[in-house]
């Protein structure tokens, strides 16, 4: 097949001209042959490859470990599922498992001569890793309250499935640029975290024909990393069923005219400002025929993606209970008992979130006295700590070959001396990432700690972070700012300690962090981290 970026060889980066000889879906055949003759016998342009089956080699590459991420789409599991999944850390993942801040499930430590039989366990439950990296349409994320939430537009679940199953191993959208991410909520607390995807998918009403319309408003170019933007809207309206045709009509423009050169600037992103978002409102319109202007917003602010609690669904008489699972890091064991408490009090529906925390959905009420007793609900809890509860992380070095430092165990030590230290009513959001990629969001967090290097007084290289205050989605959306300086990992919980006190003192009441900040500047806190900055690695 002849395709537009193909034209000039000599311009495409290196996997560009892996993938015009092998489409990424196509190592799918080859996983039983890579099983049967081991991990040396992959060549490195197949190991690239093996992104679209869902796997990429963790820390340290030699050892022939995989990191696997399985997709949820909008956060759906059921405890059948649940338990496929636990089955599967215990048998190949050392009995432990993650969420992912895009609501799907990941895996370490996992061995190409297993991935056979992974993919017969995730079949046979009607889960799939296929896609869920590489440069193709990623895990489709939204509202994980979808169907059963009071304050939404509308259900968004059934689009959801639809443009999931729609792009699942669709041989035209599976050579992409490079990642493309889709969200589609309609609630109205921004719960699909609209501004950071490619794509997006948001609540908003149309006046048309004398009658109120119920449908979208379309954000694109949404992206995190080391250059942030945030998605730009389209002066488009989309009632429900034109959702699928804008999907496909976005990926189809990424696919034939993104960048293709230099990776980093391969993305979604990229394309939208040169373009400007009147020249991707033409093309979409080429392909998809005239779309009614834009309505009227929907979304009234943003809750973070944070559900913990006891809360009623629109369903009478059930409720669903928002959980913590700390740093997202979850024992197979404990989501085994997930499962199987959702299936005894409920319905066996679980949810999880873009803030890697699970919900327990359609319990009847008379239940919930009950169900909260349970002893992992005691563990993993409905009712957490300000910190612990609102903290975000990536996977770190532990097994990322990108991460510069561990962050995970690092998350949880800052988060326990701040709960311990410090008692505030008002949630403070802290995201962590080990690397300038972002994969903890830090851009949108309170406080963002991104992980870089410094020096000790001796000039020892040691673990430190960059600080980033004051990030937020929603109607008053802006990424964060960065201090100046560095501070050595050590010193974090101290340092953060005096930030966070500060918002503490002269905060007005009701007022969250990032709104003080957006009111006061960052100068008091840039003072204060004056006097802790340790010494940056040349």
């Amino acid at each position: 097949m002849d395709h537009l970026w193909s034209q000039d060889t000599a311009k495409l980066n290196k996997l560009e001209l892996i993938k015009l000889k092998k489409d990424g879906l196509d190592i799918l055949k080859e996983i039983t042959g890579f099983a049967q003759q081991g991990f040396a016998a992959i060549n490195p342009d197949d190991l690239d490859l093996l992104k679209w089956a869902g796997v990429y080699v963790q820390k340290p590459k030699s050892e022939g470990y995989f990191m696997m991420r399985v997709k949820l789409p909008g956060g759906r599991l059921n405890s059948k599922q649940a338990a496929i999944l636990s089955q599967i850390a215990t048998d190949y993942a050392r009995g432990k498992l993650q969420i992912t801040s895009r609501q799907a499930i990941q895996f370490h430590w996992i061995r190409i001569e297993n991935l056979p039989d992974i993919f017969h366990r995730l079949s046979s439950v009607g889960l799939s890793s296929t896609e869920a990296c590489g440069d193709c349409p990623r895990t489709v994320i939204g509202n994980p309250l979808a169907g059963i939430d009071p304050d939404e537009l509308f259900d968004t679940s059934s689009l959801v499935t639809e443009i999931s199953q729609f792009f699942q191993e669709n041989r035209l959208f599976s050579n992409l640029p490079r990642k493309f991410k889709i969200s589609i909520s309609a609630s109205p607390y921004n719960a699909g975290h609209a501004e950071i995807n490619d794509l997006a998918f948001v609540p908003a009403t149309k006046k048309i024909n004398g009658n109120i319309v119920k449908g979208f408003h379309v954000f694109v170019g949404g992206g995190l990393s080391a250059t942030p933007f945030p998605a730009k809207k389209l002066d488009v309206f989309v009632q429900p069923d034109k959702t699928l045709a804008v999907a496909g009509a976005i990926a189809a423009i990424f696919r034939d005219y993104g960048a293709r050169e230099k990776r980093y600037h391969c993305r979604l992103k990229f394309l939208v400002a040169d373009w400007g978002i009147g020249k991707i409102r033409n093309e979409l319109t080429k392909l998809t025929g005239e779309l009614p202007t834009a309505g009227q917003d929907y979304i009234s602010h943003w809750n973070g993606g944070f559900y913990f609690g006891i809360h009623k669904q629109k369903q009478p008489g059930k409720s669903y209970i928002g959980l913590n699972v700390p740093a997202g890091e979850l024992a197979a064991v404990d989501l085994k008992e997930l499962g199987h408490l959702a299936s005894y009090y409920g319905d066996g529906s679980l949810l999880t979130t873009n803030t890697q925390n699970i919900i327990l959905a359609n319990i009847p009420d008379d239940k919930i006295p009950r169900i909260i007793e349970e002893s992992i609900l005691q563990r993993l809890s409905w009712n957490p700590k300000n910190f612990i509860g609102h903290a975000v992380s990536c996977t770190g070095n532990r097994y990322c070959n990108l991460a510069i430092v561990e962050t995970k165990d690092r998350l949880k030590v800052i988060t326990e001396y701040l709960d311990q230290t410090l008692a505030l009513d008002t949630p403070v959001r802290i995201h962590m990432s080990g690397c300038p990629n972002a994969c903890g969001q830090t851009q949108i967090a309170d406080i963002g700690l991104q992980g870089v290097l410094v020096l000790d007084p001796d000039n020892n290289t040691r673990e430190g972070f960059e600080i980033s205050l004051g990030g937020s989605l929603g109607p008053q959306a802006g990424f964060a700012t960065k201090l100046a300086g560095r501070v050595a990992a050590e010193d974090i919980p101290m340092v953060l300690a005096k930030l966070i006190d500060t918002f503490k003192l002269n905060g007005k009441a009701g007022e969250s962090m990032n709104q003080y900040i957006s009111r006061s500047g960052i100068q008091e806190f840039q003072d204060i981290l004056d006097q802790y900055s340790a010494k940056s690695l040349k």
